[in-house]
Formats: C-alpha cells, structure tokens, sequence
C-alpha cells in the first residue's frame, strides 16, 4: 500500500475514535434522552394496540348483545351515561315516565301547628249541685260516647232538697184539686152547688200545674234528667244520688265531618277523686273532640296578601308532617278557613287557620271494658302548610328525586335501551315535593325519563369513572 493511500484511512480512523471519545464523555446527557424516547415509542404502540383490541372486542360483543335483542340503540357516551340492568332497576325501585307539559302552582311553605277548635274541641263538665262524688266511671284517657254515664255523686244540696220537695209538694196538691174538681163536676149536675166553685178549683188546678212546670224546668236546670224527674214523680221521693252523662257531641254539617259522627269524647283530665266533697260548678273531667282539628299556619306579614288570595279563590292548601319520614304524604286538598286580623307585636307572624279532618287509626279495649281510641292527628304536632300563590303554564313539572344535583349543575337521566344518559338542565323553581325544569330544548316532552333515584345514578356514575383500569397497571417498561 502506498503512503498517499494510507493517509486517509488514517485520518478516518482518528475522525471516529474521536467521536467515540466524546459521545463517551458526554453519555450522561444523551442515554437517558434516548432511553426515554425508546420507552415512550414502545407504550404508545402498545397502548395503541390495546386499545384497538378493546374497540373490536367491544364492537364486537356490543353489535353481538344488540342482535340478540333486537334493539338497534344510539351510540352511548360511557363518560355521561351508564347501564341499568333489570335486577338493578328493581333493587332501586327505579321509576320511570314521559315527560310532559303542564301547570305548576308556586307555593309558599310556612311553619304550622294542629291546634284544637276554640269553643268546640275542648268541654268541660262541671257538678251540676254539690255533693259528694261517690263513683267515677271512666279513667284518663279513655273514649267516651255521649249520653254514657261519667260520676255518681251524692247530693248534699240544700237548694236542691227544697225544689225537688216543693215539686213533690206541688204534685200533691194537684192530685188533690183534681178529685175535688172530679167530684165537684159530678154533684153541679144536680144544682147541689154553684158553678162558680167548681170554676174555683179549675183555675187552682192550672196554678198548681204551672208551678209544677217551672219546677220541672228548676230542676233540669239542676242537673236532673227527664227520667229522673219522671222517677220523683212516680215513686213520690227525693233523689238521693245524682248521675253525671257525657254530653252531646257538636254536630257538623259539612260532608267530610259526617263520616266522623260517630266520633267520641277523649277523657283528657279527671279533676276529681271518689269520695271527694264538691260544691256545684266545680270542674270535674275535661273532655276533647278529636274529629275535627285546626292547622295553625305562622306566615309573615308581607304575605298576607297571597293568604287572602288563596282563601278568596278557594286554592288547595296541602300540608306535610314533620317527622323526617319517608312515608309521609303531603295531606291534600285543604282549604283556608280565615286569617286573623292581627300581626303579632314581636315575632310579625300572622296566623291563618286550615280545617283539618281528623281519622281513627287505632282502637282497643281492656279486660274491664274501658276503650281507647288513637287518632290520626294530635294537636302539637309541627306541620308545614304549602300555599299556592302564583300559577305558572306549560311547564316541565318532575319529582324532585328526578333531579340530581353536583355543585351547579342539576342533571335528568333520560333511557336509553338498557343505558340512562345524564343530561343537564336549567331548573327554574324547586320546592319540597316538585321541580321546575325550563322547557328550554334540553329535554322535550315525550322523553322518557327516570322520575326517581337520580342522585343515586349520579353516584353510579361518578363511582364508575373513578374506578377504571389503570392502562399502566401491570406493565413495566
């Protein structure tokens, strides 16, 4: 070989040892770049492969499941939309419907309490004369009928000792003027005597019966009874006892009271012991009516304009327990009764009154007769009085468990086949029972929807995008 020749091979082989030199040098800046694109370019193909096996293998089962049945549904987002299956429908409860326009009444909710009627829930018996109370029938809390039977007392009573003796008095003497008169009408025929004393003995007779009336009237007034009265009179004696009946219950005339005429007392005190000495006029039982109660509504002052309105128009006032119970019903179709006439000077609370009619939900009776009865409603009980007072047309109206609210946003599900896609809406009023939705396109009538349960699919939801696969799972690089 000749040296012209050699040079350049020479030169070459310098020129690349150099390189080495310095790539070698330099290593710790240019290895990890290089590794990391290598790592890189290889988990994108890989990705990209399992990711094209996943789509097949589910366009596959899904076009497969979709031959089964039959059903050719539009393609589902999986981020806003999820699958119910038949046995999940009915471990929810889940409910559907159509969607629909139509009125919504804008109601007011205000704090109310069920209070008796003033003058008609509550009566109080008192001893009709003084005496001694010698038997008490019923015991606290116990129903009552009217006409049954309450005290037995034992009359010391001066004032009743003297009217039932001149009444006895007075029923003597007319026994006597009678047969005078009986005897006289049979001698005037004869002439023996003038008529004029026969006339007499008339007009004594009907003194003698006036008085007896209003003696019959003094001891009505007393406390005794038609029977009672017509006791002294046959048995010519004083009465010695006296019995205390409950009394008659107010009558009501409207229709839904008539169903409950057969209602009866509640003993709700016993003011008096066996054996005690009472004078007249002393109280003693307080009986409550239970059929019919009142719902006192506390509205503010500003509202008294739309209580009026409502109670002018007869709108339907609903109300609802406040029990925290699922199984509470709103009670429906109340009317307003009136609204008092005064604002109260501290809390500025006016209070309107709501007719309540009232239901026996419970009935039983002891060994020795005593009867108890339970009614549906109980003057205490906290209520909330919903009034209607504007009337909004063409309205998407929901259940409020239709409606699923994140932040912000208040989403519907609307089905799809098997699956429920979220869709968010503009919710323009909500109340305890309803929901506003805007008829703004978002759904439209004829959609069918889930009507309950939607926080709870929104909690599917949610936890099914927060567990999915880690595509890095697994895989080391």
């Amino acid at each position: 070989m000749s040296i012209r020749k050699f040079y350049p091979l020479t030169a070459i082989g310098s020129a690349i040892v150099v390189i080495f030199l310095v790539a070698a040098m330099s290593r710790d800046r240019w290895l990890p770049l290089l590794k990391t694109a290598s790592a890189t370019e290889g988990h994108s193909q890989h990705a990209e492969d399992a990711y094209s096996d996943h789509d097949h293998d589910h366009e596959h089962g899904h076009n497969h499941e979709h031959q089964h049945d039959g059903h050719g549904h539009a393609e589902h987002d999986e981020t806003t939309s999820i699958e119910i299956s038949a046995q999940a429908r009915k471990n929810l409860g889940l409910k559907t419907d159509v969607v629909k326009l139509q009125s919504y009444l804008r109601k007011i909710s205000v704090p109310a309490l069920v209070v008796g009627r003033p003058g008609r829930s509550h009566v109080q018996v008192t001893a009709p004369l003084g005496g001694r109370v010698m038997r008490i029938y019923p015991i606290k809390g116990e129903t009552v009928e009217s006409g049954q039977p309450l005290f037995d007392l034992l009359l010391t009573h001066a004032e009743l000792v003297r009217v039932q003796s001149d009444f006895l008095r007075s029923i003597a003497e007319l026994d006597v003027v009678r047969r005078e008169i009986t005897r006289l009408q049979s001698v005037s025929v004869t002439g023996a005597i003038p008529g004029k004393r026969l006339l007499e003995r008339q007009y004594e007779e009907q003194k003698i019966q006036a008085a007896i009336d209003a003696q019959k009237q003094s001891l009505l007034l007393h406390g005794l009874n038609k029977e009672q009265i017509a006791s002294i009179v046959e048995t010519r004696t004083l009465l010695k006892g006296l019995t205390v009946f409950a009394p008659q219950l107010p009558k009501n005339g409207d229709a839904v009271a008539q169903e409950n005429q057969n209602g009866f007392f509640v003993v709700r005190e016993l003011s008096v012991e066996a054996g005690q000495y009472i004078d007249a006029g002393i109280p003693l039982c307080l009986l409550t009516d239970f059929r019919r109660l009142y719902i006192q509504g506390r509205a503010f002052e500003q509202d008294a304009e739309d209580l009026v309105g409502a109670a002018t128009e007869g709108l339907p006032v609903s109300a609802t327990l406040e029990n925290n119970s699922s199984r509470t019903q709103a009670i429906e179709g109340l009317k307003i009764t009136y609204v008092e006439n005064e604002v109260e000077l501290d809390s500025r609370a006016l209070r309107f009154y709501v007719d309540l009619a009232n239901k026996v939900v419970l009935e039983s009776r002891t060994r020795d007769g005593h009867r108890f009865t339970t009614w549906r409603y109980k003057p205490g009980q906290r209520m909330q009085l919903h009034v209607p007072v504007e009337r909004w047309e063409d309205r998407i109206v929901l259940p409020v468990d239709a409606v699923a609210k994140e932040g912000v946003e208040y989403f519907v599900f609307q089905q799809n086949g098997d699956h429920f896609d979220r869709v968010s809406v503009h919710v323009e009023y909500q109340d305890q029972f309803w929901v506003v939705v805007a008829n703004d396109g978002a759904i439209f009538p004829g959609d069918t929807i889930a009507m309950s349960d939607a926080q709870q699919l929104q909690i599917a939801m949610k936890n099914k995008a927060g567990s999915g696969v880690d595509p890095h799972a697994g895989h080391h690089h």
